[in-house]
């Protein structure tokens, strides 16, 4: 495994949702608190940043182009580098200290996405699925922090991290896209830290980063702890695949939270890492609608 780099010392305040765009070479990332889409070119080393109107957890590509988005208002389209936002609709109308976290697209061109309590205080957040069509559906809760999901590579199986309970899940995924068979596949000790996002790679292991633990995991299909990749920052976010040959692995991080001495002991939170890790990752699914 080559050496890990920090590419971005952007100092993101919740940086997350990573996406890798293959038709572009570009890498885009989202800061939840500051709210921000922002672009990274590794052939280039250009850096690009679009400024949010309000705090957005997760995008991902669209086959037709530009993105789905999930912001603290509720899932919408986004076109970039204009920033236009065109709302779809807000599946927690009632639950106004809710917004949207991590997400991801499935084979299918379905974007699953969780909510959660801003205040990381209520279990008031669910895991949603938005189909093509524009309807959405809950599909797993309740939790205080969503996070995840990601896809084994036959598409039927999801990983789902109850981020403050520090489990991640894995359910089957039915063709209708109905989750059934809800296991425990791996719990996390509070002294390594709470799960987060997380991806899989072409051998169907998971990737998952660890909020407060200063790692990613990677954990066998069975659940089984096959490495531990370390970070020179406490709270690692989301990890994705990308680059030429879907072998680097870049990861988010966050700043938030730290004091002075923290922020000391470790200047490159909130930054953007990448790492090749010799192993094959899966191309970013796009939604359909």
């Amino acid at each position: 495994m080559a050496e890990l780099n920090c590419v971005w010392p952007a100092g993101a305040v919740v940086g997350e949702g990573p996406v890798w765009d293959e038709d572009e070479g570009a890498l885009y990332w989202v800061d939840i608190k500051s709210p921000a889409v922002h672009r990274y070119r590794p052939a280039t080393n250009e850096r690009a940043s679009w400024p949010m109107p309000e705090r957005i957890g997760c995008i991902a590509r669209r086959r037709e182009g530009g993105f789905i988005a999930g912001f603290k208002s509720g899932f919408a389209f986004l076109d970039l580098p204009e920033g236009r936002i065109e709302k779809i609709g807000d599946p927690e109308p009632e639950r106004p200290n809710n917004r949207m976290n991590d997400g991801k697209c499935d084979a299918q061109g379905r974007f699953w996405a969780g909510t959660m309590d801003d205040e990381e205080k209520e279990p008031t957040g669910w895991l949603y699925r938005l189909d093509p069509d524009l309807t959405w559906r809950r599909t797993d809760g309740e939790y205080t922090v969503t996070n995840g999901p990601a896809f084994a590579p036959d598409g039927r199986t999801i990983y789902h991290a109850d981020t403050i309970g520090g489990v991640v899940y894995a359910l089957d995924v039915e063709a209708d896209g109905t989750l059934a068979n809800k296991r425990e596949f791996a719990r996390i000790a509070k002294a390594d830290g709470y799960p987060d996002g997380m991806t899989t790679d072409a051998e169907g292991f998971l990737w998952v980063a660890h909020w407060g633990g200063w790692r990613l995991t990677r954990f066998a299909p069975d659940g089984a702890i096959e490495r531990v990749l370390e970070l020179p920052v406490s709270q690692v976010t989301s990890c994705v695949f990308g680059g030429d040959r879907f072998e680097t692995l870049y990861i988010t991080s966050a700043s938030i939270g730290l004091d002075e001495a923290a922020r000391a002991a470790q200047p490159l939170a909130g930054g953007l890492f990448e790492v090749d890790v010799g192993i094959k990752g899966l191309p970013t699914l796009r939604f359909a609608g």
